[in-house]
């Protein structure tokens, strides 16, 4: 099944259930801030992904970045939306610089994009609201 539409309400609540179920799978023993990511494919599957620390912070992965590169190393690069459960967190926690480049790099600057603690306090927005100016998207525009 390819995915011919944006993603609907429902669509989008079953992609946050699934980042949610992803972030219990989480590795982080410092931080104690469990994240899950979801990614839905244009194929209409869906690869999670969970962050997982390191001692040493820098070379900790974010589950965003985790769900996007496991996503391209089995060969998919088409990419329809993205949430992200943050929910240890008292507020929607949005996906961080890098996290912001990457999902950049590889979704439409309109995917959509969900993200929050829980299903009653999600943030409903698009790549081009969390990175705007994205100079990749602006030089695809401009051709």
């Amino acid at each position: 099944m390819v995915l011919s539409t944006s993603p609907s309400e429902k669509t989008l609540a079953e992609l946050y259930a699934r980042a949610l179920e992803a972030a219990s799978r989480a590795y982080a023993p410092y931080s104690r801030f469990r994240v899950g990511a979801a990614l839905l494919l244009e194929d209409g599957t869906v690869q999670t992904g969970v962050n997982v620390e390191n001692r040493s912070y820098g070379l900790t992965n974010c589950a965003e970045r985790s769900a996007i590169y496991a996503a391209v190393s089995a060969a998919n690069r088409s990419f329809v939306a993205l949430a992200v459960s943050t929910p240890d967190a008292d507020y929607p926690v949005s996906p961080c610089g890098a996290c912001r480049q990457v999902i950049s790099e590889f979704m439409k600057a309109d995917a959509p994009v969900v993200f929050g603690p829980d299903a009653s306090r999600l943030v409903h927005t698009t790549v081009s609201a969390l990175y705007p100016y994205d100079a990749l998207h602006e030089l695809a525009n401009s051709r």
